[in-house]
């Protein structure tokens, strides 16, 4: 998957590459959110234990963009993973509201969207601090 997305980074620039990452982190999360609401129909979870794994399954799916996106050793990768953090957030914070009846303040929406701006650019410093090969 990986040498895909370097061809497509090649090939077609970095805009095609960041929607390509995109893509990715929101595929992972959609499989991730699939897998664990299979776990919690097993299981009994408390909401507070929900919501941790939820965070988690978003900075993930974060990180994995990321990965893709961000080539060892590139020094724009902070702005880069930041980009893609805000975006992801500001999207699925977006299909949140649209989608749930659940009324969330716009300081919930707006700490979840600074917490992916914070993953993507810790995540894009890790990777462009990293040695090219």
């Amino acid at each position: 998957m990986t040498q895909t997305v370097r061809r497509v980074r090649r090939s077609a620039g970095k805009g095609a590459a960041f929607g390509w990452a995109l893509a990715l982190s929101v595929a992972a999360t959609v499989a991730a959110v699939l897998l664990f609401a299979v776990v919690i129909g097993f299981t009994d979870l408390s909401d507070g234990v929900i919501r941790i794994v939820n965070q988690l399954i978003k900075i993930g799916a974060i990180f994995l963009g990321v990965k893709t996106l961000v080539p060892r050793g590139d020094e724009s990768g902070i702005r880069r993973g930041a980009l893609l953090g805000l975006v992801y957030m500001g999207v699925g914070v977006l299909l949140y509201a649209l989608l749930s009846g659940q009324q969330v303040t716009p300081m919930g929406y707006l700490i979840d969207v600074l917490m992916g701006v914070a993953a993507g650019g810790l995540s894009g410093m890790l990777m462009g601090g990293l040695r090219a090969r």
